[in-house]
């Protein structure tokens, strides 16, 4: 069964990710400096977390661009997966980032430097309003690359914060603790953020795991309540980059289908997923006296049961 490609959210996203890796990229810089100049491990350990997020954000932005090339004979569906494999790289990085930072920040607890309070107050605000526009970019993006360099962004946005916080606080009580106490909270939040949502989601789309956002049950009963629908079996979808899936089905009909109610249910299943994104649709039409060519050539069974009218 035929099926569609639209390629104008995917620029989109290609064209934010941009705009997001050089806004982080001068402000890392300038946190570099600013964090030399206040002393401030959380704003130095941001520096150091922003600058590792520039480069993933340049590496998401080469691999969203590449991921629009057509599809070849090696790549039959195309390189939209190596939008995935730009998330997947984000997600590990940002975990060792965060791991780092762990690290350094600890022994600060026990003999905390004095940071400049107001110094950090001005790169807290900064850091709140740059990464926030950012976050503007891309919140409607709906590749998971670009999901997840948008969640990194909102992190930065909440991590800013945390700071801003904290340097209010320094400024009339000497608490040169609450800077090393900080880059701690912001890295453990990041790394467990990273760990248990953002990788784990890019590790089952890796798996082809049924997306989040479709029902793969619901969908079965609707197919088989379709007229002249007997059954469905050996039905898979899966995702290409967390915003373009895949779907495949065998329709079982009832013996007498005409060509016509054949076309017609096609036409019906794509009407379902419609709103679904599915971006490449294909379906097995099988008649009730004909035996799968799957179950002769593979002992694997489908996981959905059967719905008999």
């Amino acid at each position: 069964m035929g099926h569609g490609h639209d390629h104008h959210h995917h620029a989109e996203s290609s064209s934010d990710i941009r705009f997001a890796f050089f806004l982080n990229l001068l402000f890392a810089i300038a946190e570099i400096i600013g964090g030399l100049w206040t002393n401030s491990l959380a704003i130095l350990s941001d520096a150091l977390h922003d600058f590792g997020d520039s480069m993933i954000l340049g590496l998401s932005w080469f691999l969203e661009r590449y991921s629009k090339k057509e599809s070849n004979e090696r790549f039959s569906y195309g390189y939209q997966r190596f939008s995935l494999l730009g998330a997947l790289l984000n997600a590990v990085i940002l975990i060792a980032g965060s791991m780092f930072i762990i690290f350094e920040a600890i022994p600060r607890i026990a003999n905390p430097l004095n940071p400049n309070a107001e110094g950090m107050m001005w790169f807290a605000i900064a850091g709140v309003i740059l990464n926030g526009v950012a976050v503007l970019r891309l919140r409607n993006s709906k590749s998971m690359n670009a999901r997840v360099v948008a969640w990194h962004l909102i992190e930065d946005v909440l991590g800013w914060i945390a700071v801003l916080i904290a340097s209010i606080i320094m400024q009339f009580w000497h608490l040169p603790v609450l800077d090393a106490l900080m880059s701690l909270a912001i890295a453990s939040y990041i790394l467990y953020y990273n760990v248990f949502v953002n990788f784990n989601k890019t590790i089952a789309l890796f798996l082809q795991a049924v997306p989040d956002d479709v029902d793969i049950e619901n969908l079965e009963s609707e197919i088989c309540r379709l007229s002249r629908v007997r059954s469905v079996h050996h039905m898979h979808i899966w995702s290409l980059d967390g915003a373009r899936h895949v779907l495949s089905a065998h329709i079982v009909v009832d013996r007498s289908s005409s060509t016509a109610e054949v076309v017609e249910i096609k036409r019906a299943v794509k009407g379902l997923v419609d709103g679904m994104d599915i971006e490449h649709l294909t379906i097995e039409i099988e008649y009730e006296d004909e035996k799968c060519l799957m179950e002769t050539s593979s002992n694997t069974s489908s996981p959905l049961t059967e719905h008999e009218h």
